[in-house]
């Protein structure tokens, strides 16, 4: 019974995590949704890419259901997860992610919580798993960009939030005494030296 739960719950935050993070592009430029927007070159569709590429590899090849989408030997891992190229559409790529989803929760609903995994990239004595503590992963990862992606789409326009249906209109004026109240905390807290 608790398995039950457990998977639910788990399963039902994956997705509405995947789902914060595809709203992200919504309304972007094809520039604005590429360009990196960090010093690391972090952006928006690169994360959308490569959280569909560890989703992949981990509800794939971690329990030899390898993804049915080409991927690089995790080995032979350069980067190029990490940002879209100039040849690379946004609907391949959330195609991509959406056919990784199917396939990730094909996994998810066909394997009992404790099945056995391995992921060959974790460091010993780690590599031996099971389904419920790659979901515990899976979900962290994709928390955590899906974190990253409502930063950097509030530097691009403001926008904030986690579903558009909690999306408020921005009240500049509020926004901007609400920085500065921070902004005077801030420096009381540590004063700027001469």
């Amino acid at each position: 019974m608790i398995d039950d739960f457990a998977k639910g719950n788990l399963h039902g935050r994956l997705r509405r995590d995947r789902k914060a993070l595809l709203w992200k592009l919504d309304g972007l430029s094809e520039y604005d949704a590429r360009r990196p927007l960090t010093a690391t070159g972090t952006n928006l569709l690169g994360l959308v890419k490569h959280v569909a590429s560890v989703e992949a590899r981990y509800f794939g090849e971690v329990f030899d259901r390898p993804s049915p989408e080409p991927l690089p030997r995790w080995q032979d891992s350069t980067g190029s997860d990490l940002w879209a190229t100039e040849d690379e559409t946004r609907d391949q790529i959330i195609g991509f992610y959406r056919r990784t989803w199917e396939h990730s929760d094909a996994t998810i609903n066909e394997l009992p919580l404790d099945a056995p995994g391995h992921v060959p990239w974790w460091p010993e004595p780690y590599p031996n798993t099971n389904l419920f503590a790659v979901m515990v992963h899976v979900l962290g990862e994709s928390n955590r960009h899906a974190g990253h992606a409502d930063i950097l789409r509030e530097g691009l326009d403001g926008r904030t939030g986690v579903r558009p249906e909690y999306e408020k209109q921005i009240d500049e004026e509020a926004r901007a005494a609400y920085c500065a109240k921070i902004e005077l905390a801030a420096r009381a807290a540590a004063p700027i030296k001469a």
